[in-house]
């Protein structure tokens, strides 16, 4: 028995993605190898054909994919010798099977079963019977059955029956019968949702699901989910089916003779009937409901990961002398000033607000706090009185210090969290919170990190979705931006250290360990000096780790330290020392890069090493805006239908965006008020905090819901 599949890994995802064979066996080897994505994608350009961090992702998971599916095969085919049953032929069908349910489908007849009824059946004595109807040659079955009558059986009625069970099984265990059903259910079939009966009010929030039905392929992932949800809190009766008759229509000729014997034939129709109604259909049906779940999923991760790229690289202020306010009413505004290092200097509370309201002494702080502290920014949450305590900030009218507002998603998880303890264990929450929101103006990457994604809360049903995959595509996204940014290492906390390629938790430990018992590196070189800080992991993590204060250039860009040697090169054929041709970017321009083209590197390599040294330190994400909500608006019984309005698109699905107006709800831009013209995501149209003016189309107080459009609105 062979253990390599007649087509390699390799050759199949070549097939399937159009992506050159060469470049995804050069892929897949540096993956093997360790070599992590952003670190290929960055650095091995001539490898792998220049492939970006989405394509070398879809190829590892493939990869991993067709490796278990390989497992699974070699796993079958164990169990099929052993039942002394396995050919040539059959396994050579097994070994060229790409598609796991047609693996299953040929599989099912040597699948250990549990005692069905088929077996029952079987054990009976009732098999030789079953190919004699099977035949259609009887003229007679029931007298045919009378041979087989014994203690079990009590007459040809009960022997016939049992011999059907077993042609059912036999049907359902046929690859074109299962094949037939299950093309009917891909092109066909339709997804049914009813609520159920008692649980209408309970059930409020799907009420557009109380009598659903669309064709399953037209349904789309927020929909599927939405009512997937419902069916797993008992409100709502789901199913997915096919027209029965029709489908029927289908098996019969595989299996009835046109000119078989009738009465045995009859058998055979009803045994076809009964195998498809019992156990053919509620099979495929679960399959297709699983695979319809696996596209939703797939639709829905690849919306919440997008949103999350943008909030991660969302604009950062940058280092700078931060006064953060965690907004309230009762328990008053809570104050932090935090130095260019996000450093927590001072920390108090304020009552600008009702009921407790102070203004003077309120005003008194902050005006104190800007002065003592040399305040340059203020951050402001967004969460419950923020407009009350923006309008009280604004009056101040502070000199040169601007007022941002800052998305408090998630930093309450993170100030409960133990990373937010173990940084401030004599702080209480709301002053953790506060920091956090401080923070996330002066570099949003390097906080949100400390939170998981999933409380972010930038998505649609990422609680709904298979978890397995969405921490998958979640950590990537993160790793992603993180290395896309790069991170120096002289600041980074752990948790920003841990996504940096190569490295992980415990050698962010220790990084920053190091860090705190021997001072500041100096250089990326001294960075080897970290306990397990090996070759292969300074390797993949060197580029993306930055010394900004260190003596050589080099070490505050993206160049690798294995191009460094080559870089010294070029600046010598100038005749220049380094940080001459670094101040002065019109040398750079005068280098004839194809001098320094190698077999390991080409020109893209080139002009990424011609790009850093342009701008050594550069931050790929722009600059923080400031954004000034409608001051008139404070709740949403303020809004009327026709008002056009600032906002901020603060969250992405499938269906829409979701636009802060400045008040404690969100508004929706559906996707059909995106544009004039059809949209096919709303991502096409809008981004992540985008700054954007909308109108109201309708405000629904007793449903807390407000409808806005994007079209025919001038955008400033």
């Amino acid at each position: 028995m062979s253990d390599t599949p007649p087509a390699s890994i390799t050759a199949i995802i070549a097939r399937e993605t159009g992506i050159p064979e060469k470049s995804v066996a050069a892929t897949i080897k540096l993956l093997q190898d360790g070599a992590t994505i952003p670190f290929i994608s960055r650095y091995r350009k001539e490898l792998t054909g220049s492939l970006d961090e989405t394509a070398i992702f879809a190829i590892d998971v493939r990869a991993q994919e067709l490796a278990e599916l390989s497992d699974r095969k070699n796993y079958i085919l164990n169990i099929i010798e052993a039942q002394e049953k396995l050919t040539p032929e059959l396994e050579e069908k097994i070994l060229n099977c790409f598609d796991p349910n047609l693996l299953e489908d040929i599989y099912l007849p040597y699948k250990p079963k549990r005692r069905t009824r088929a077996q029952i059946a079987r054990e009976n004595g009732l098999e030789p019977l079953a190919k004699i109807i099977m035949a259609q040659t009887c003229a007679d079955p029931a007298k045919a059955a009378t041979r087989f009558i014994n203690e079990n059986i009590e007459d040809e009625t009960a022997a016939i029956a049992g011999a059907s069970d077993i042609i059912a099984e036999w049907i359902n265990e046929n690859e074109a019968a299962r094949s037939r059903v299950r093309n009917q259910f891909q092109r066909f079939a339709t997804i049914t949702s009813k609520v159920v009966k008692g649980k209408e009010d309970d059930a409020a929030n799907y009420a557009t699901y109380f009598n659903y039905s669309a064709p399953l392929n037209r349904c789309s992932s927020h929909n599927y989910l939405a009512i997937r949800r419902g069916e797993n809190e008992g409100l709502l009766r789901v199913s997915i089916g096919v027209d029965d008759e029709r489908t029927l229509g289908r098996l019969y000729p595989l299996f009835v003779k046109r000119n078989g014997e009738p009465a045995s034939a009859e058998i055979v129709r009803h045994a076809v009937e009964d195998a498809y109604k019992r156990l053919t259909r509620p099979a495929i049906e679960n399959e297709t409901g699983a695979d319809a779940k696996t596209k939703a999923d797939t639709a829905a991760i690849e919306t919440f990961t997008s949103n999350l790229r943008q909030l991660l690289l969302a604009s950062p202020l940058g280092s700078k002398r931060i006064l953060a306010v965690d907004p309230g009413y009762r328990t008053g505004c809570k104050v932090v000033c935090l130095d260019g290092n996000g450093n927590l200097l001072f920390h108090t509370v304020i009552y600008p607000t009702p009921p407790k309201c102070d203004t003077h002494e309120a005003a008194h702080t902050i005006f104190h706090l800007v002065m003592e502290y040399e305040i340059e920014a203020i951050a402001l949450g967004n969460g419950t009185a923020s407009r009350e305590t923006e309008k009280f900030l604004r009056s101040l009218a502070l000199p040169d210090v601007k007022l941002f507002i800052v998305s408090e998603n998630g930093a309450s998880i993170y100030s409960a969290s133990k990373v937010a303890r173990d940084e401030f264990p004599d702080k209480d929450v709301t002053v953790r919170g506060a920091v956090s929101i401080g923070r996330r103006l002066m570099d949003p990457l390097a906080e949100l990190v400390k939170i998981d994604p999933k409380s972010i809360g930038v998505g649609q049903y990422q609680h709904d979705v298979d978890q397995s995959r969405l921490k998958s595509a979640l950590d990537m996204t993160v790793e992603s931006c993180v290395n896309l940014v790069g991170v120096d290492v002289n600041t980074a906390s752990r948790q920003l250290l841990s996504y940096v390629s190569g490295i992980g938790d415990t050698l962010a430990g220790n990084i920053v360990k190091y860090r705190s018992e021997h001072g500041d590196f100096p250089s990326r070189e001294a960075i080897r000096s970290v306990p397990r800080m090996g070759p292969k992991a300074f390797e993949q993590a060197a580029g993306f780790l930055r010394v900004p204060t260190g003596g050589n250039i080099l070490d505050h860009t993206g160049v690798h330290p294995e191009r460094y040697p080559l870089v010294a090169r070029m600046a010598s054929d100038l005749g220049k020392e380094l940080p001459e041709i670094v101040a002065d970017p019109s040398l750079l321009k005068t280098i004839d890069l194809s001098r320094y083209t190698d077999g390991s590197t080409g020109m893209e390599t080139l002009a990424d090493i011609i790009r850093e040294l342009e701008k050594p330190g550069r931050d790929p994400r722009q600059e923080a805006e400031t954004v000034e909500f409608d001051d008139t608006i404070n709740d949403i019984s303020d809004l009327k239908a026709g008002m056009i309005l600032p906002g901020i698109v603060n969250n992405i699905t499938d269906f829409g965006a979701f636009v802060d107006l400045g008040i404690h709800k969100s508004g929706l831009l559906h996707i059909s008020q995106l544009s004039q013209k059809r949209v096919r995501h709303p991502s096409e149209v809008v981004k992540l905090n985008q700054h954007v003016q909308v109108k109201v189309i309708e405000v629904d107080l007793k449903r807390d819901r407000i409808a806005l459009t994007l079209r025919d609105v001038p955008q400033t």
